[in-house]
């Protein structure tokens, strides 16, 4: 009798935007954060506050996930406090071994924030081969036959700017990661806080090099690219060596109702080896009805991958 491996439920979410913002140190009044303190205080505290967060949580968890992801923007200034209280975020929904989280653009606000404080969450956000405490992109978690690829676009802005860079030293790792046959039959799933696809978002906002993601793609494939950064549930996808790769995002996970933006979702991923060696990924799409508040259902098992 064959060996029939086990399915593997992934949950994904993002930009969770944790609050409170602490306060700000004096020199934080000279640079971007008073920026983003404002904008806390004047917009995101009023519907990123509450128990949206944990409402969510709360649901995804009843169907017990083996993995969850998220794909960035933890914090809001990239404050030592703000990545500590992340640290403590993250370990409630699970160990570092069960939870996987990659940077955003809100993560590396100021020049140097990310490098100086990344390694809180080193056990988050660090590759199996890792030594404890290194972080290197993209890092490579593989479990249960699922390969998960973490890379890093967040980076210092200007003000006017939150888009991301992923750089080609990065592209090369990745290119060589996706291309190792130790991998070749894995489920290859990438995390990256912007989205790689063309249109994606405003200029400002974009992956200003994403083109160097999708030529990798192009070149080495993989089987699904998870990202954040729009606060928007979306689905696109970008080319792969056989054929498009779909490329899904979700809305901010501490979103409330009545803003701009949806409220908060989360997407669910059912992965299993099929019998002839490949792969089914069944989507389910979950979150908060912009009128009642309550949880509902977006997608229900869409197949995603056969």
């Amino acid at each position: 009798m064959r060996y029939r491996q086990p399915m593997f439920r992934l949950v994904h979410i993002s930009d969770p935007h944790l609050g409170p913002v602490p306060d700000l140190r004096f020199d934080d009044y000279f640079n971007k954060r008073i920026i983003g303190f404002l904008n806390w205080k004047g917009n995101r505290k009023h519907h990123m506050g509450g128990d949206w967060l944990a409402r969510l949580i709360a649901d995804f968890q009843q169907s017990k996930p083996d993995h969850i992801a998220v794909t960035g923007d933890v914090t809001n200034l990239a404050l030592q406090e703000e990545y500590l209280q992340g640290r403590n975020w993250l370990a409630s929904l699970g160990s570092g071994h069960d939870v996987s989280v990659i940077p955003g653009n809100h993560d590396a606000y100021i020049k140097g924030a990310l490098k100086r404080h990344q390694a809180v969450w080193s056990a988050f956000m660090s590759g199996d081969e890792a030594s404890p405490g290194e972080i290197a992109f993209p890092f490579l978690r593989r479990r249960d036959g699922v390969a998960l690829i973490g890379t890093s676009t967040g980076v210092a802005m200007p003000p006017v700017l939150s888009g991301g860079l992923f750089g080609r030293k990065q592209a090369d790792r990745l290119r060589t990661m996706l291309s190792d046959p130790a991998i070749a039959d894995d489920f290859k799933i990438v995390m990256i806080h912007h989205p790689p696809h063309l249109g994606a978002t405003f200029i400002q906002k974009s992956l200003f090099d994403a083109y160097l993601v999708r030529r990798v793609i192009k070149a080495t494939g993989a089987d699904l690219i998870l990202h954040g950064h729009t606060h928007l549930a979306s689905r696109a996808s970008v080319p792969g060596p056989n054929g498009p790769v779909p490329v899904i995002g979700v809305s901010a996970a501490s979103n409330g109702t009545g803003t701009l933006y949806p409220p908060a979702r989360y997407n669910l991923f059912e992965i299993e080896r099929s019998g002839d060696g490949g792969w089914t990924c069944l989507w389910t799409e979950r979150g908060f009805d912009s009128g009642s508040g309550e949880v509902v259902m977006f997608r229900d098992r869409e197949v995603l991958a056969k």
